[in-house]
């Protein structure tokens, strides 16, 4: 599905199955507000007008009769995927290909530095009376993602989008796994 055909769908009266019975969705006009408004920038062709980063952060209020979050959250993904791809030849036609690698390959070192610490010493802690991520799931995440960054190992941004981790006290910073996996999405959007 292109990029055009995905917002699309805001024209019509239903664009996503809805929930029903207890299950929460989205609200439908926070979601078709944005896809407007993703719509307009992709098509205004003005460079900064969206960003691929925004529509990763998009988070949009749950309710009963919304639309279904699956659906919502593929249809944002490809979405994601053509900014990012605008961004990565408007960034190669302004500063070249070969920078554009190297500060990729630059932010992927700094991510691979990061996942390839020793396993429970990853990420900042929450104090001992907070909830964080589970460590050892994040652990188990990260040893994949330093496997594609250090040997092409597949992973796609999909997958890394799709990651959710169960909580416990004392786990790792939501905050900080969050950045990460967000600049691992941003690497690989980048490299295409």
């Amino acid at each position: 599905m292109t990029m055009s055909s995905e917002l699309d769908t805001a024209a019509t009266e239903s664009p996503f199955p809805e929930t029903f019975g207890r299950q929460k969705g989205y609200e439908k006009r926070a979601v078709d507000a944005f896809l407007a408004q993703a719509r307009a920038a992709f098509e205004s062709d003005e460079p900064g007008a969206l960003r691929s980063a925004v529509v990763r952060e998009t988070a949009f209020p749950l309710v009963k009769k919304g639309y279904a979050i699956a659906p919502v959250d593929a249809a944002l993904g490809r979405i994601e995927d053509a900014f990012a791809a605008r961004e990565r030849e408007q960034a190669m036609s302004r500063r070249g290909a070969r920078a554009w690698v190297a500060e990729s390959r630059q932010t992927a070192q700094v991510v691979l530095d990061r996942l390839t610490r020793p396993r429970r010493h990853r990420f900042d802690r929450v104090g001992v009376l907070r909830y964080g991520y589970r460590i050892d799931e994040v652990d188990l995440v990260a040893d994949k993602i330093a496997r594609y960054i250090a040997s092409g190992d597949p992973v796609t941004p999909d997958q890394v989008r799709a990651v959710a981790f169960r909580m416990q006290r004392g786990g790792y910073s939501e905050t900080q796994v969050d950045a990460v996996l967000d600049a691992v999405v941003e690497v690989m959007l980048a490299v295409g």
